[in-house]
């Protein structure tokens, strides 16, 4: 959708004030821990675009809450895996040696929107050390969530996920969708079956770039859209417009609980 077509589309300008009355009226309240999925688009044409909308977030949430967003590098994974789209075998040996470490500060996301690089790179963000799977974190419980992020299974108990989970936090979809809610990936790691991956990143250590090998699970969102409508099959999720946004709020332990239900029962039948 083009700028001229989104503004067709807005019956009126969406502002920081308005996208924070949306948000309270959805249910987000002061001192909530929530992670936030996002697309600008979604929400209408926004005077101040993704500024002004992670700060309706942090007018709502304040900082004695906490608002965590996945700032992912898939281009930070191993080349020889890439599938979309792949590239040539030739080209390997020189992507091996040549692509920069990952650096929690300066690496940008990739392919996560614009909210979420708008909000990496605000003052007092902190961002966990994972060359695939980091997240990004501000408020009162920030260094916590995301400070101890381990590189294997890097979406498992040493994950940002686990420790909102420990925090009964809550997940907030705006204007996307549920394979987009990475709290799910959390129940694949605690439903026994998953397959065993080895992956690969550049990292720094000593202050050196290095080629890192790391254990993991094989994950896949694309189940996730069947897990949502279990969600509000059992009433959980709280629905709303944000702006133009289709939002959906639900608490992260609960879904990543009925979420490791259904695993094992799929699993079983396999």
């Amino acid at each position: 959708m083009t700028e001229k077509e989104v503004i067709q589309n807005t019956p009126v300008p969406r502002t920081r004030e308005s996208l924070a009355i949306d948000l309270r009226t959805l249910g987000l309240q002061a001192g909530m821990i929530v992670i936030i999925h996002s697309s600008l688009r979604s929400i209408g044409w926004t005077c101040g675009g993704p500024v002004a909308v992670v700060q309706a977030l942090m007018d709502v949430i304040t900082e004695e809450g906490t608002i965590v967003m996945p700032t992912q590098t898939g281009n930070y994974s191993d080349p020889a895996q890439w599938q979309n789209p792949p590239v040539p075998p030739e080209w390997l040996p020189t992507l091996y040696e040549a692509m920069p470490a990952f650096n929690p500060l300066t690496t940008p996301s990739y392919k996560m929107g614009q909210i979420v690089e708008a909000f990496r790179t605000w003052p007092g963000v902190v961002r966990s050390n994972h060359p695939l799977v980091s997240f990004a974190a501000w408020g009162r419980h920030a260094s916590e969530i995301v400070e101890r992020q381990s590189l294997e299974y890097g979406l498992g108990e040493a994950s940002p996920l686990a420790r909102m989970y420990d925090l009964s936090g809550w997940v907030l979809l705006l204007g996307v969708d549920y394979d987009r809610d990475t709290s799910l990936h959390l129940a694949e790691y605690r439903t026994p079956g998953a397959k065993e991956v080895l992956l690969g990143s550049p990292m720094l250590e000593n202050g050196q770039r290095v080629w890192k090998q790391y254990r993991d699970i094989e994950i896949d969102s694309d189940v996730f859209p069947q897990l949502g409508v279990e969600l509000e099959r059992l009433q959980l999720v709280r629905v709303g417009k944000v702006g133009s946004a289709t939002a959906k709020l639900h608490p992260q332990r609960t879904a990543i609980d009925v979420a490791v239900d259904w695993y094992k029962q799929q699993r079983m039948t396999v």
